[in-house]
């Protein structure tokens, strides 16, 4: 028995790289999972199901919500994966640039939480993961827009984790910092710079996605009933 077994899970930027990883490794540990995304994508196990879902229209968001509700009658797991970038040096970072990265990576992020997670509380528990980043925790030179909106990511899932569990509800929330993982948004970095970006981490490699994944899965089963509010450094070393 997988140890997701009987979970339903959903995954949004669930059909390409980090998201889609955790979609089959979930799928793997018996979970029945809605890997969400404007973009579809054909998986081979029935248990992954493809939803189209634009996390930054609230209608969009409360369609998934309804759906899954309807066919599951549950959801158990949220991974909020969902996210973009659109890089640029702070003089020349235009308003449209920085408004579709926070709106995306973090309102985004706001907008599916704030109906999957207080129907959690109701629920009395449920485990959420949100995808953060190395960046925002540390910054990096042309992401002001995506440290910010990953940075706020992780202050509303130490904020979640206080206000879901309040009540006495078993509603864990928790945030991962990714380093540099070689996912179809890394492809586009020069070689050189992906060199280099290796050689910053004690591994001297950078990351798969489902080495995220497994961290992930982990968070959201049972084994990590009693972790909550944290940040789980994800990076290879690469920030000792």
């Amino acid at each position: 028995m997988g140890s997701l077994e009987n979970k339903i899970a959903v995954i949004t930027g669930g059909t390409s790289g980090i998201g889609y990883a955790t979609a089959l490794k979930m799928a793997e540990e018996g979970a029945v999972v809605y890997a969400c995304a404007r973009h579809g994508r054909k998986f081979e196990t029935s248990a992954v199901r493809y939803h189209y879902l634009d996390v930054t229209d609230a209608g969009s968001c409360m369609n998934l919500y309804e759906d899954v509700m309807a066919e599951q009658g549950k959801i158990d797991i949220l991974v909020a994966d969902a996210g973009i970038t659109r890089d640029a040096l702070t003089k020349n970072m235009t308003d449209e640039a920085f408004s579709d990265v926070i709106d995306t990576n973090l309102k985004g992020v706001f907008q599916i939480v704030r109906l999957i997670g207080p129907y959690m509380e109701t629920q009395g528990h449920g485990s959420i993961i949100a995808v953060g980043s190395v960046v925002g925790e540390y910054g990096n030179i042309g992401q002001a827009n995506y440290a910010a909106s990953k940075a706020g990511v992780i202050a509303m899932c130490k904020s979640w984790a206080k206000e879901f569990a309040r009540k006495g509800s078993q509603v864990r929330v928790n945030a991962i910092a990714p380093g540099y993982i070689m996912t179809d948004m890394l492809k586009t970095v020069p070689e050189h710079l992906l060199e280099k970006f290796a050689g910053m981490t004690m591994l001297k490699r950078l990351g798969k996605p489902e080495e995220i994944a497994e961290v992930i899965t982990f968070l959201a089963s049972d084994a990590a009933s009693y972790i909550t509010g944290t940040v789980i450094d994800v990076n290879g070393g690469m920030r000792l």
